[in-house]
């Protein structure tokens, strides 16, 4: 295997121009890098986001509870521009010390809560509103179990494989290839799960499916770093099935659409502050059509 021998210095340094496509925002620190307020809304639930997998699995979370009517999930959803470093405002940094999309701030409780990481946003949410966890032990950790799979999974799939294939300054073979053997196994593990059940957690749909459909699923679909034919993603067709089903889903289809900049125009929904936002993309979309 050809390649150029690194050698560690004693001490890292940080070196602002290593290069590859989140160059420009990353750093060794934390904290806020400006003085800047986040809006609010008239809704119980903001949100503040950008559609990646991480954040469109809280919008597909809260467009499943308004359609299952739960009135009380209403949300104004604000664009967080992650390349612009929106991330690192100073109010945005009250809310999620750690600077990553999404983070949610429930304001139908006194003092406002907090809530940052995805998985704890659906966990929260699930608990808020009692729904799309379920309520029987074992179903209910089944449900726990893939949540926290993906969690702990995604930064292989994402920070790994995604960044040395598709955002890294040149290819590396060792990475790589050592970053997609382990996406493959990923998606094999999921694949042999899904030739037996019908959802992550049984017959019941959950916050499991919609953490790890826009990750995985987006992957077997060849959304994901153009990586389809790399990664021979359609020998995983129980994934394949199961990501069908869920995207047929009208509220996933909505969830999809918030907090979008990129894309079809009728797909994108850069913020999103009512119900009728989506009637409004649905009517450009009809017009669109029959010019």
């Amino acid at each position: 295997m050809a390649h150029t021998e690194y050698t560690p210095p004693k001490v890292w340094t940080w070196d602002q121009e290593s290069g590859g496509r989140f160059a420009n925002i990353n750093r060794p620190i934390a904290g806020p890098t400006h003085d800047k307020e986040l809006q609010v809304g008239k809704h119980p639930i903001q949100l503040y986001s950008l559609a990646t997998p991480n954040g469109v699995k809280v919008t597909i979370m809260l467009e499943e509870l308004l359609a299952a009517g739960h009135s009380g999930a209403e949300y104004d959803a604000w664009l967080i521009n992650i390349q612009d470093g929106n991330q690192f405002g100073s109010g945005y940094v009250d809310l999620n010390p750690n600077s990553k999309i999404p983070v949610m701030a429930d304001h139908s409780t006194d003092p406002v809560t907090r809530v940052f990481e995805s998985g704890s946003i659906l966990v929260y949410l699930a608990n808020k509103f009692g729904a799309f966890l379920p309520e029987d032990h074992k179903g209910r950790t089944e449900a726990m179990n893939w949540l926290f799979w993906q969690m702990g999974s995604a930064p292989y799939l994402g920070g790994g494989f995604g960044h040395f294939y598709a955002y890294a300054p040149f290819k590396m073979e060792y990475p790589i290839n050592r970053f997609a053997m382990e996406v493959k196994r990923q998606m094999d593990v999921l694949d042999r799960h899904l030739a037996d059940s019908e959802y992550m957690a049984g017959s019941e749909y959950s916050i499991a499916d919609m953490a790890i459909m826009p990750w995985y699923g987006s992957m077997a679909k060849g959304i994901l770093y153009e990586a389809a034919e790399f990664l021979s993603v359609h020998e995983y067709k129980n994934v394949i099935r199961w990501t069908d089903t869920l995207m047929e889903r009208p509220a996933v289809q909505r969830g999809q659409m918030v907090n979008r900049v990129w894309g079809e125009l009728h797909r994108q929904l850069p913020e999103r502050h009512d119900a009728s936002d989506f009637e409004t993309k649905t009517m450009d979309k009809l017009q669109s059509d029959a010019s």
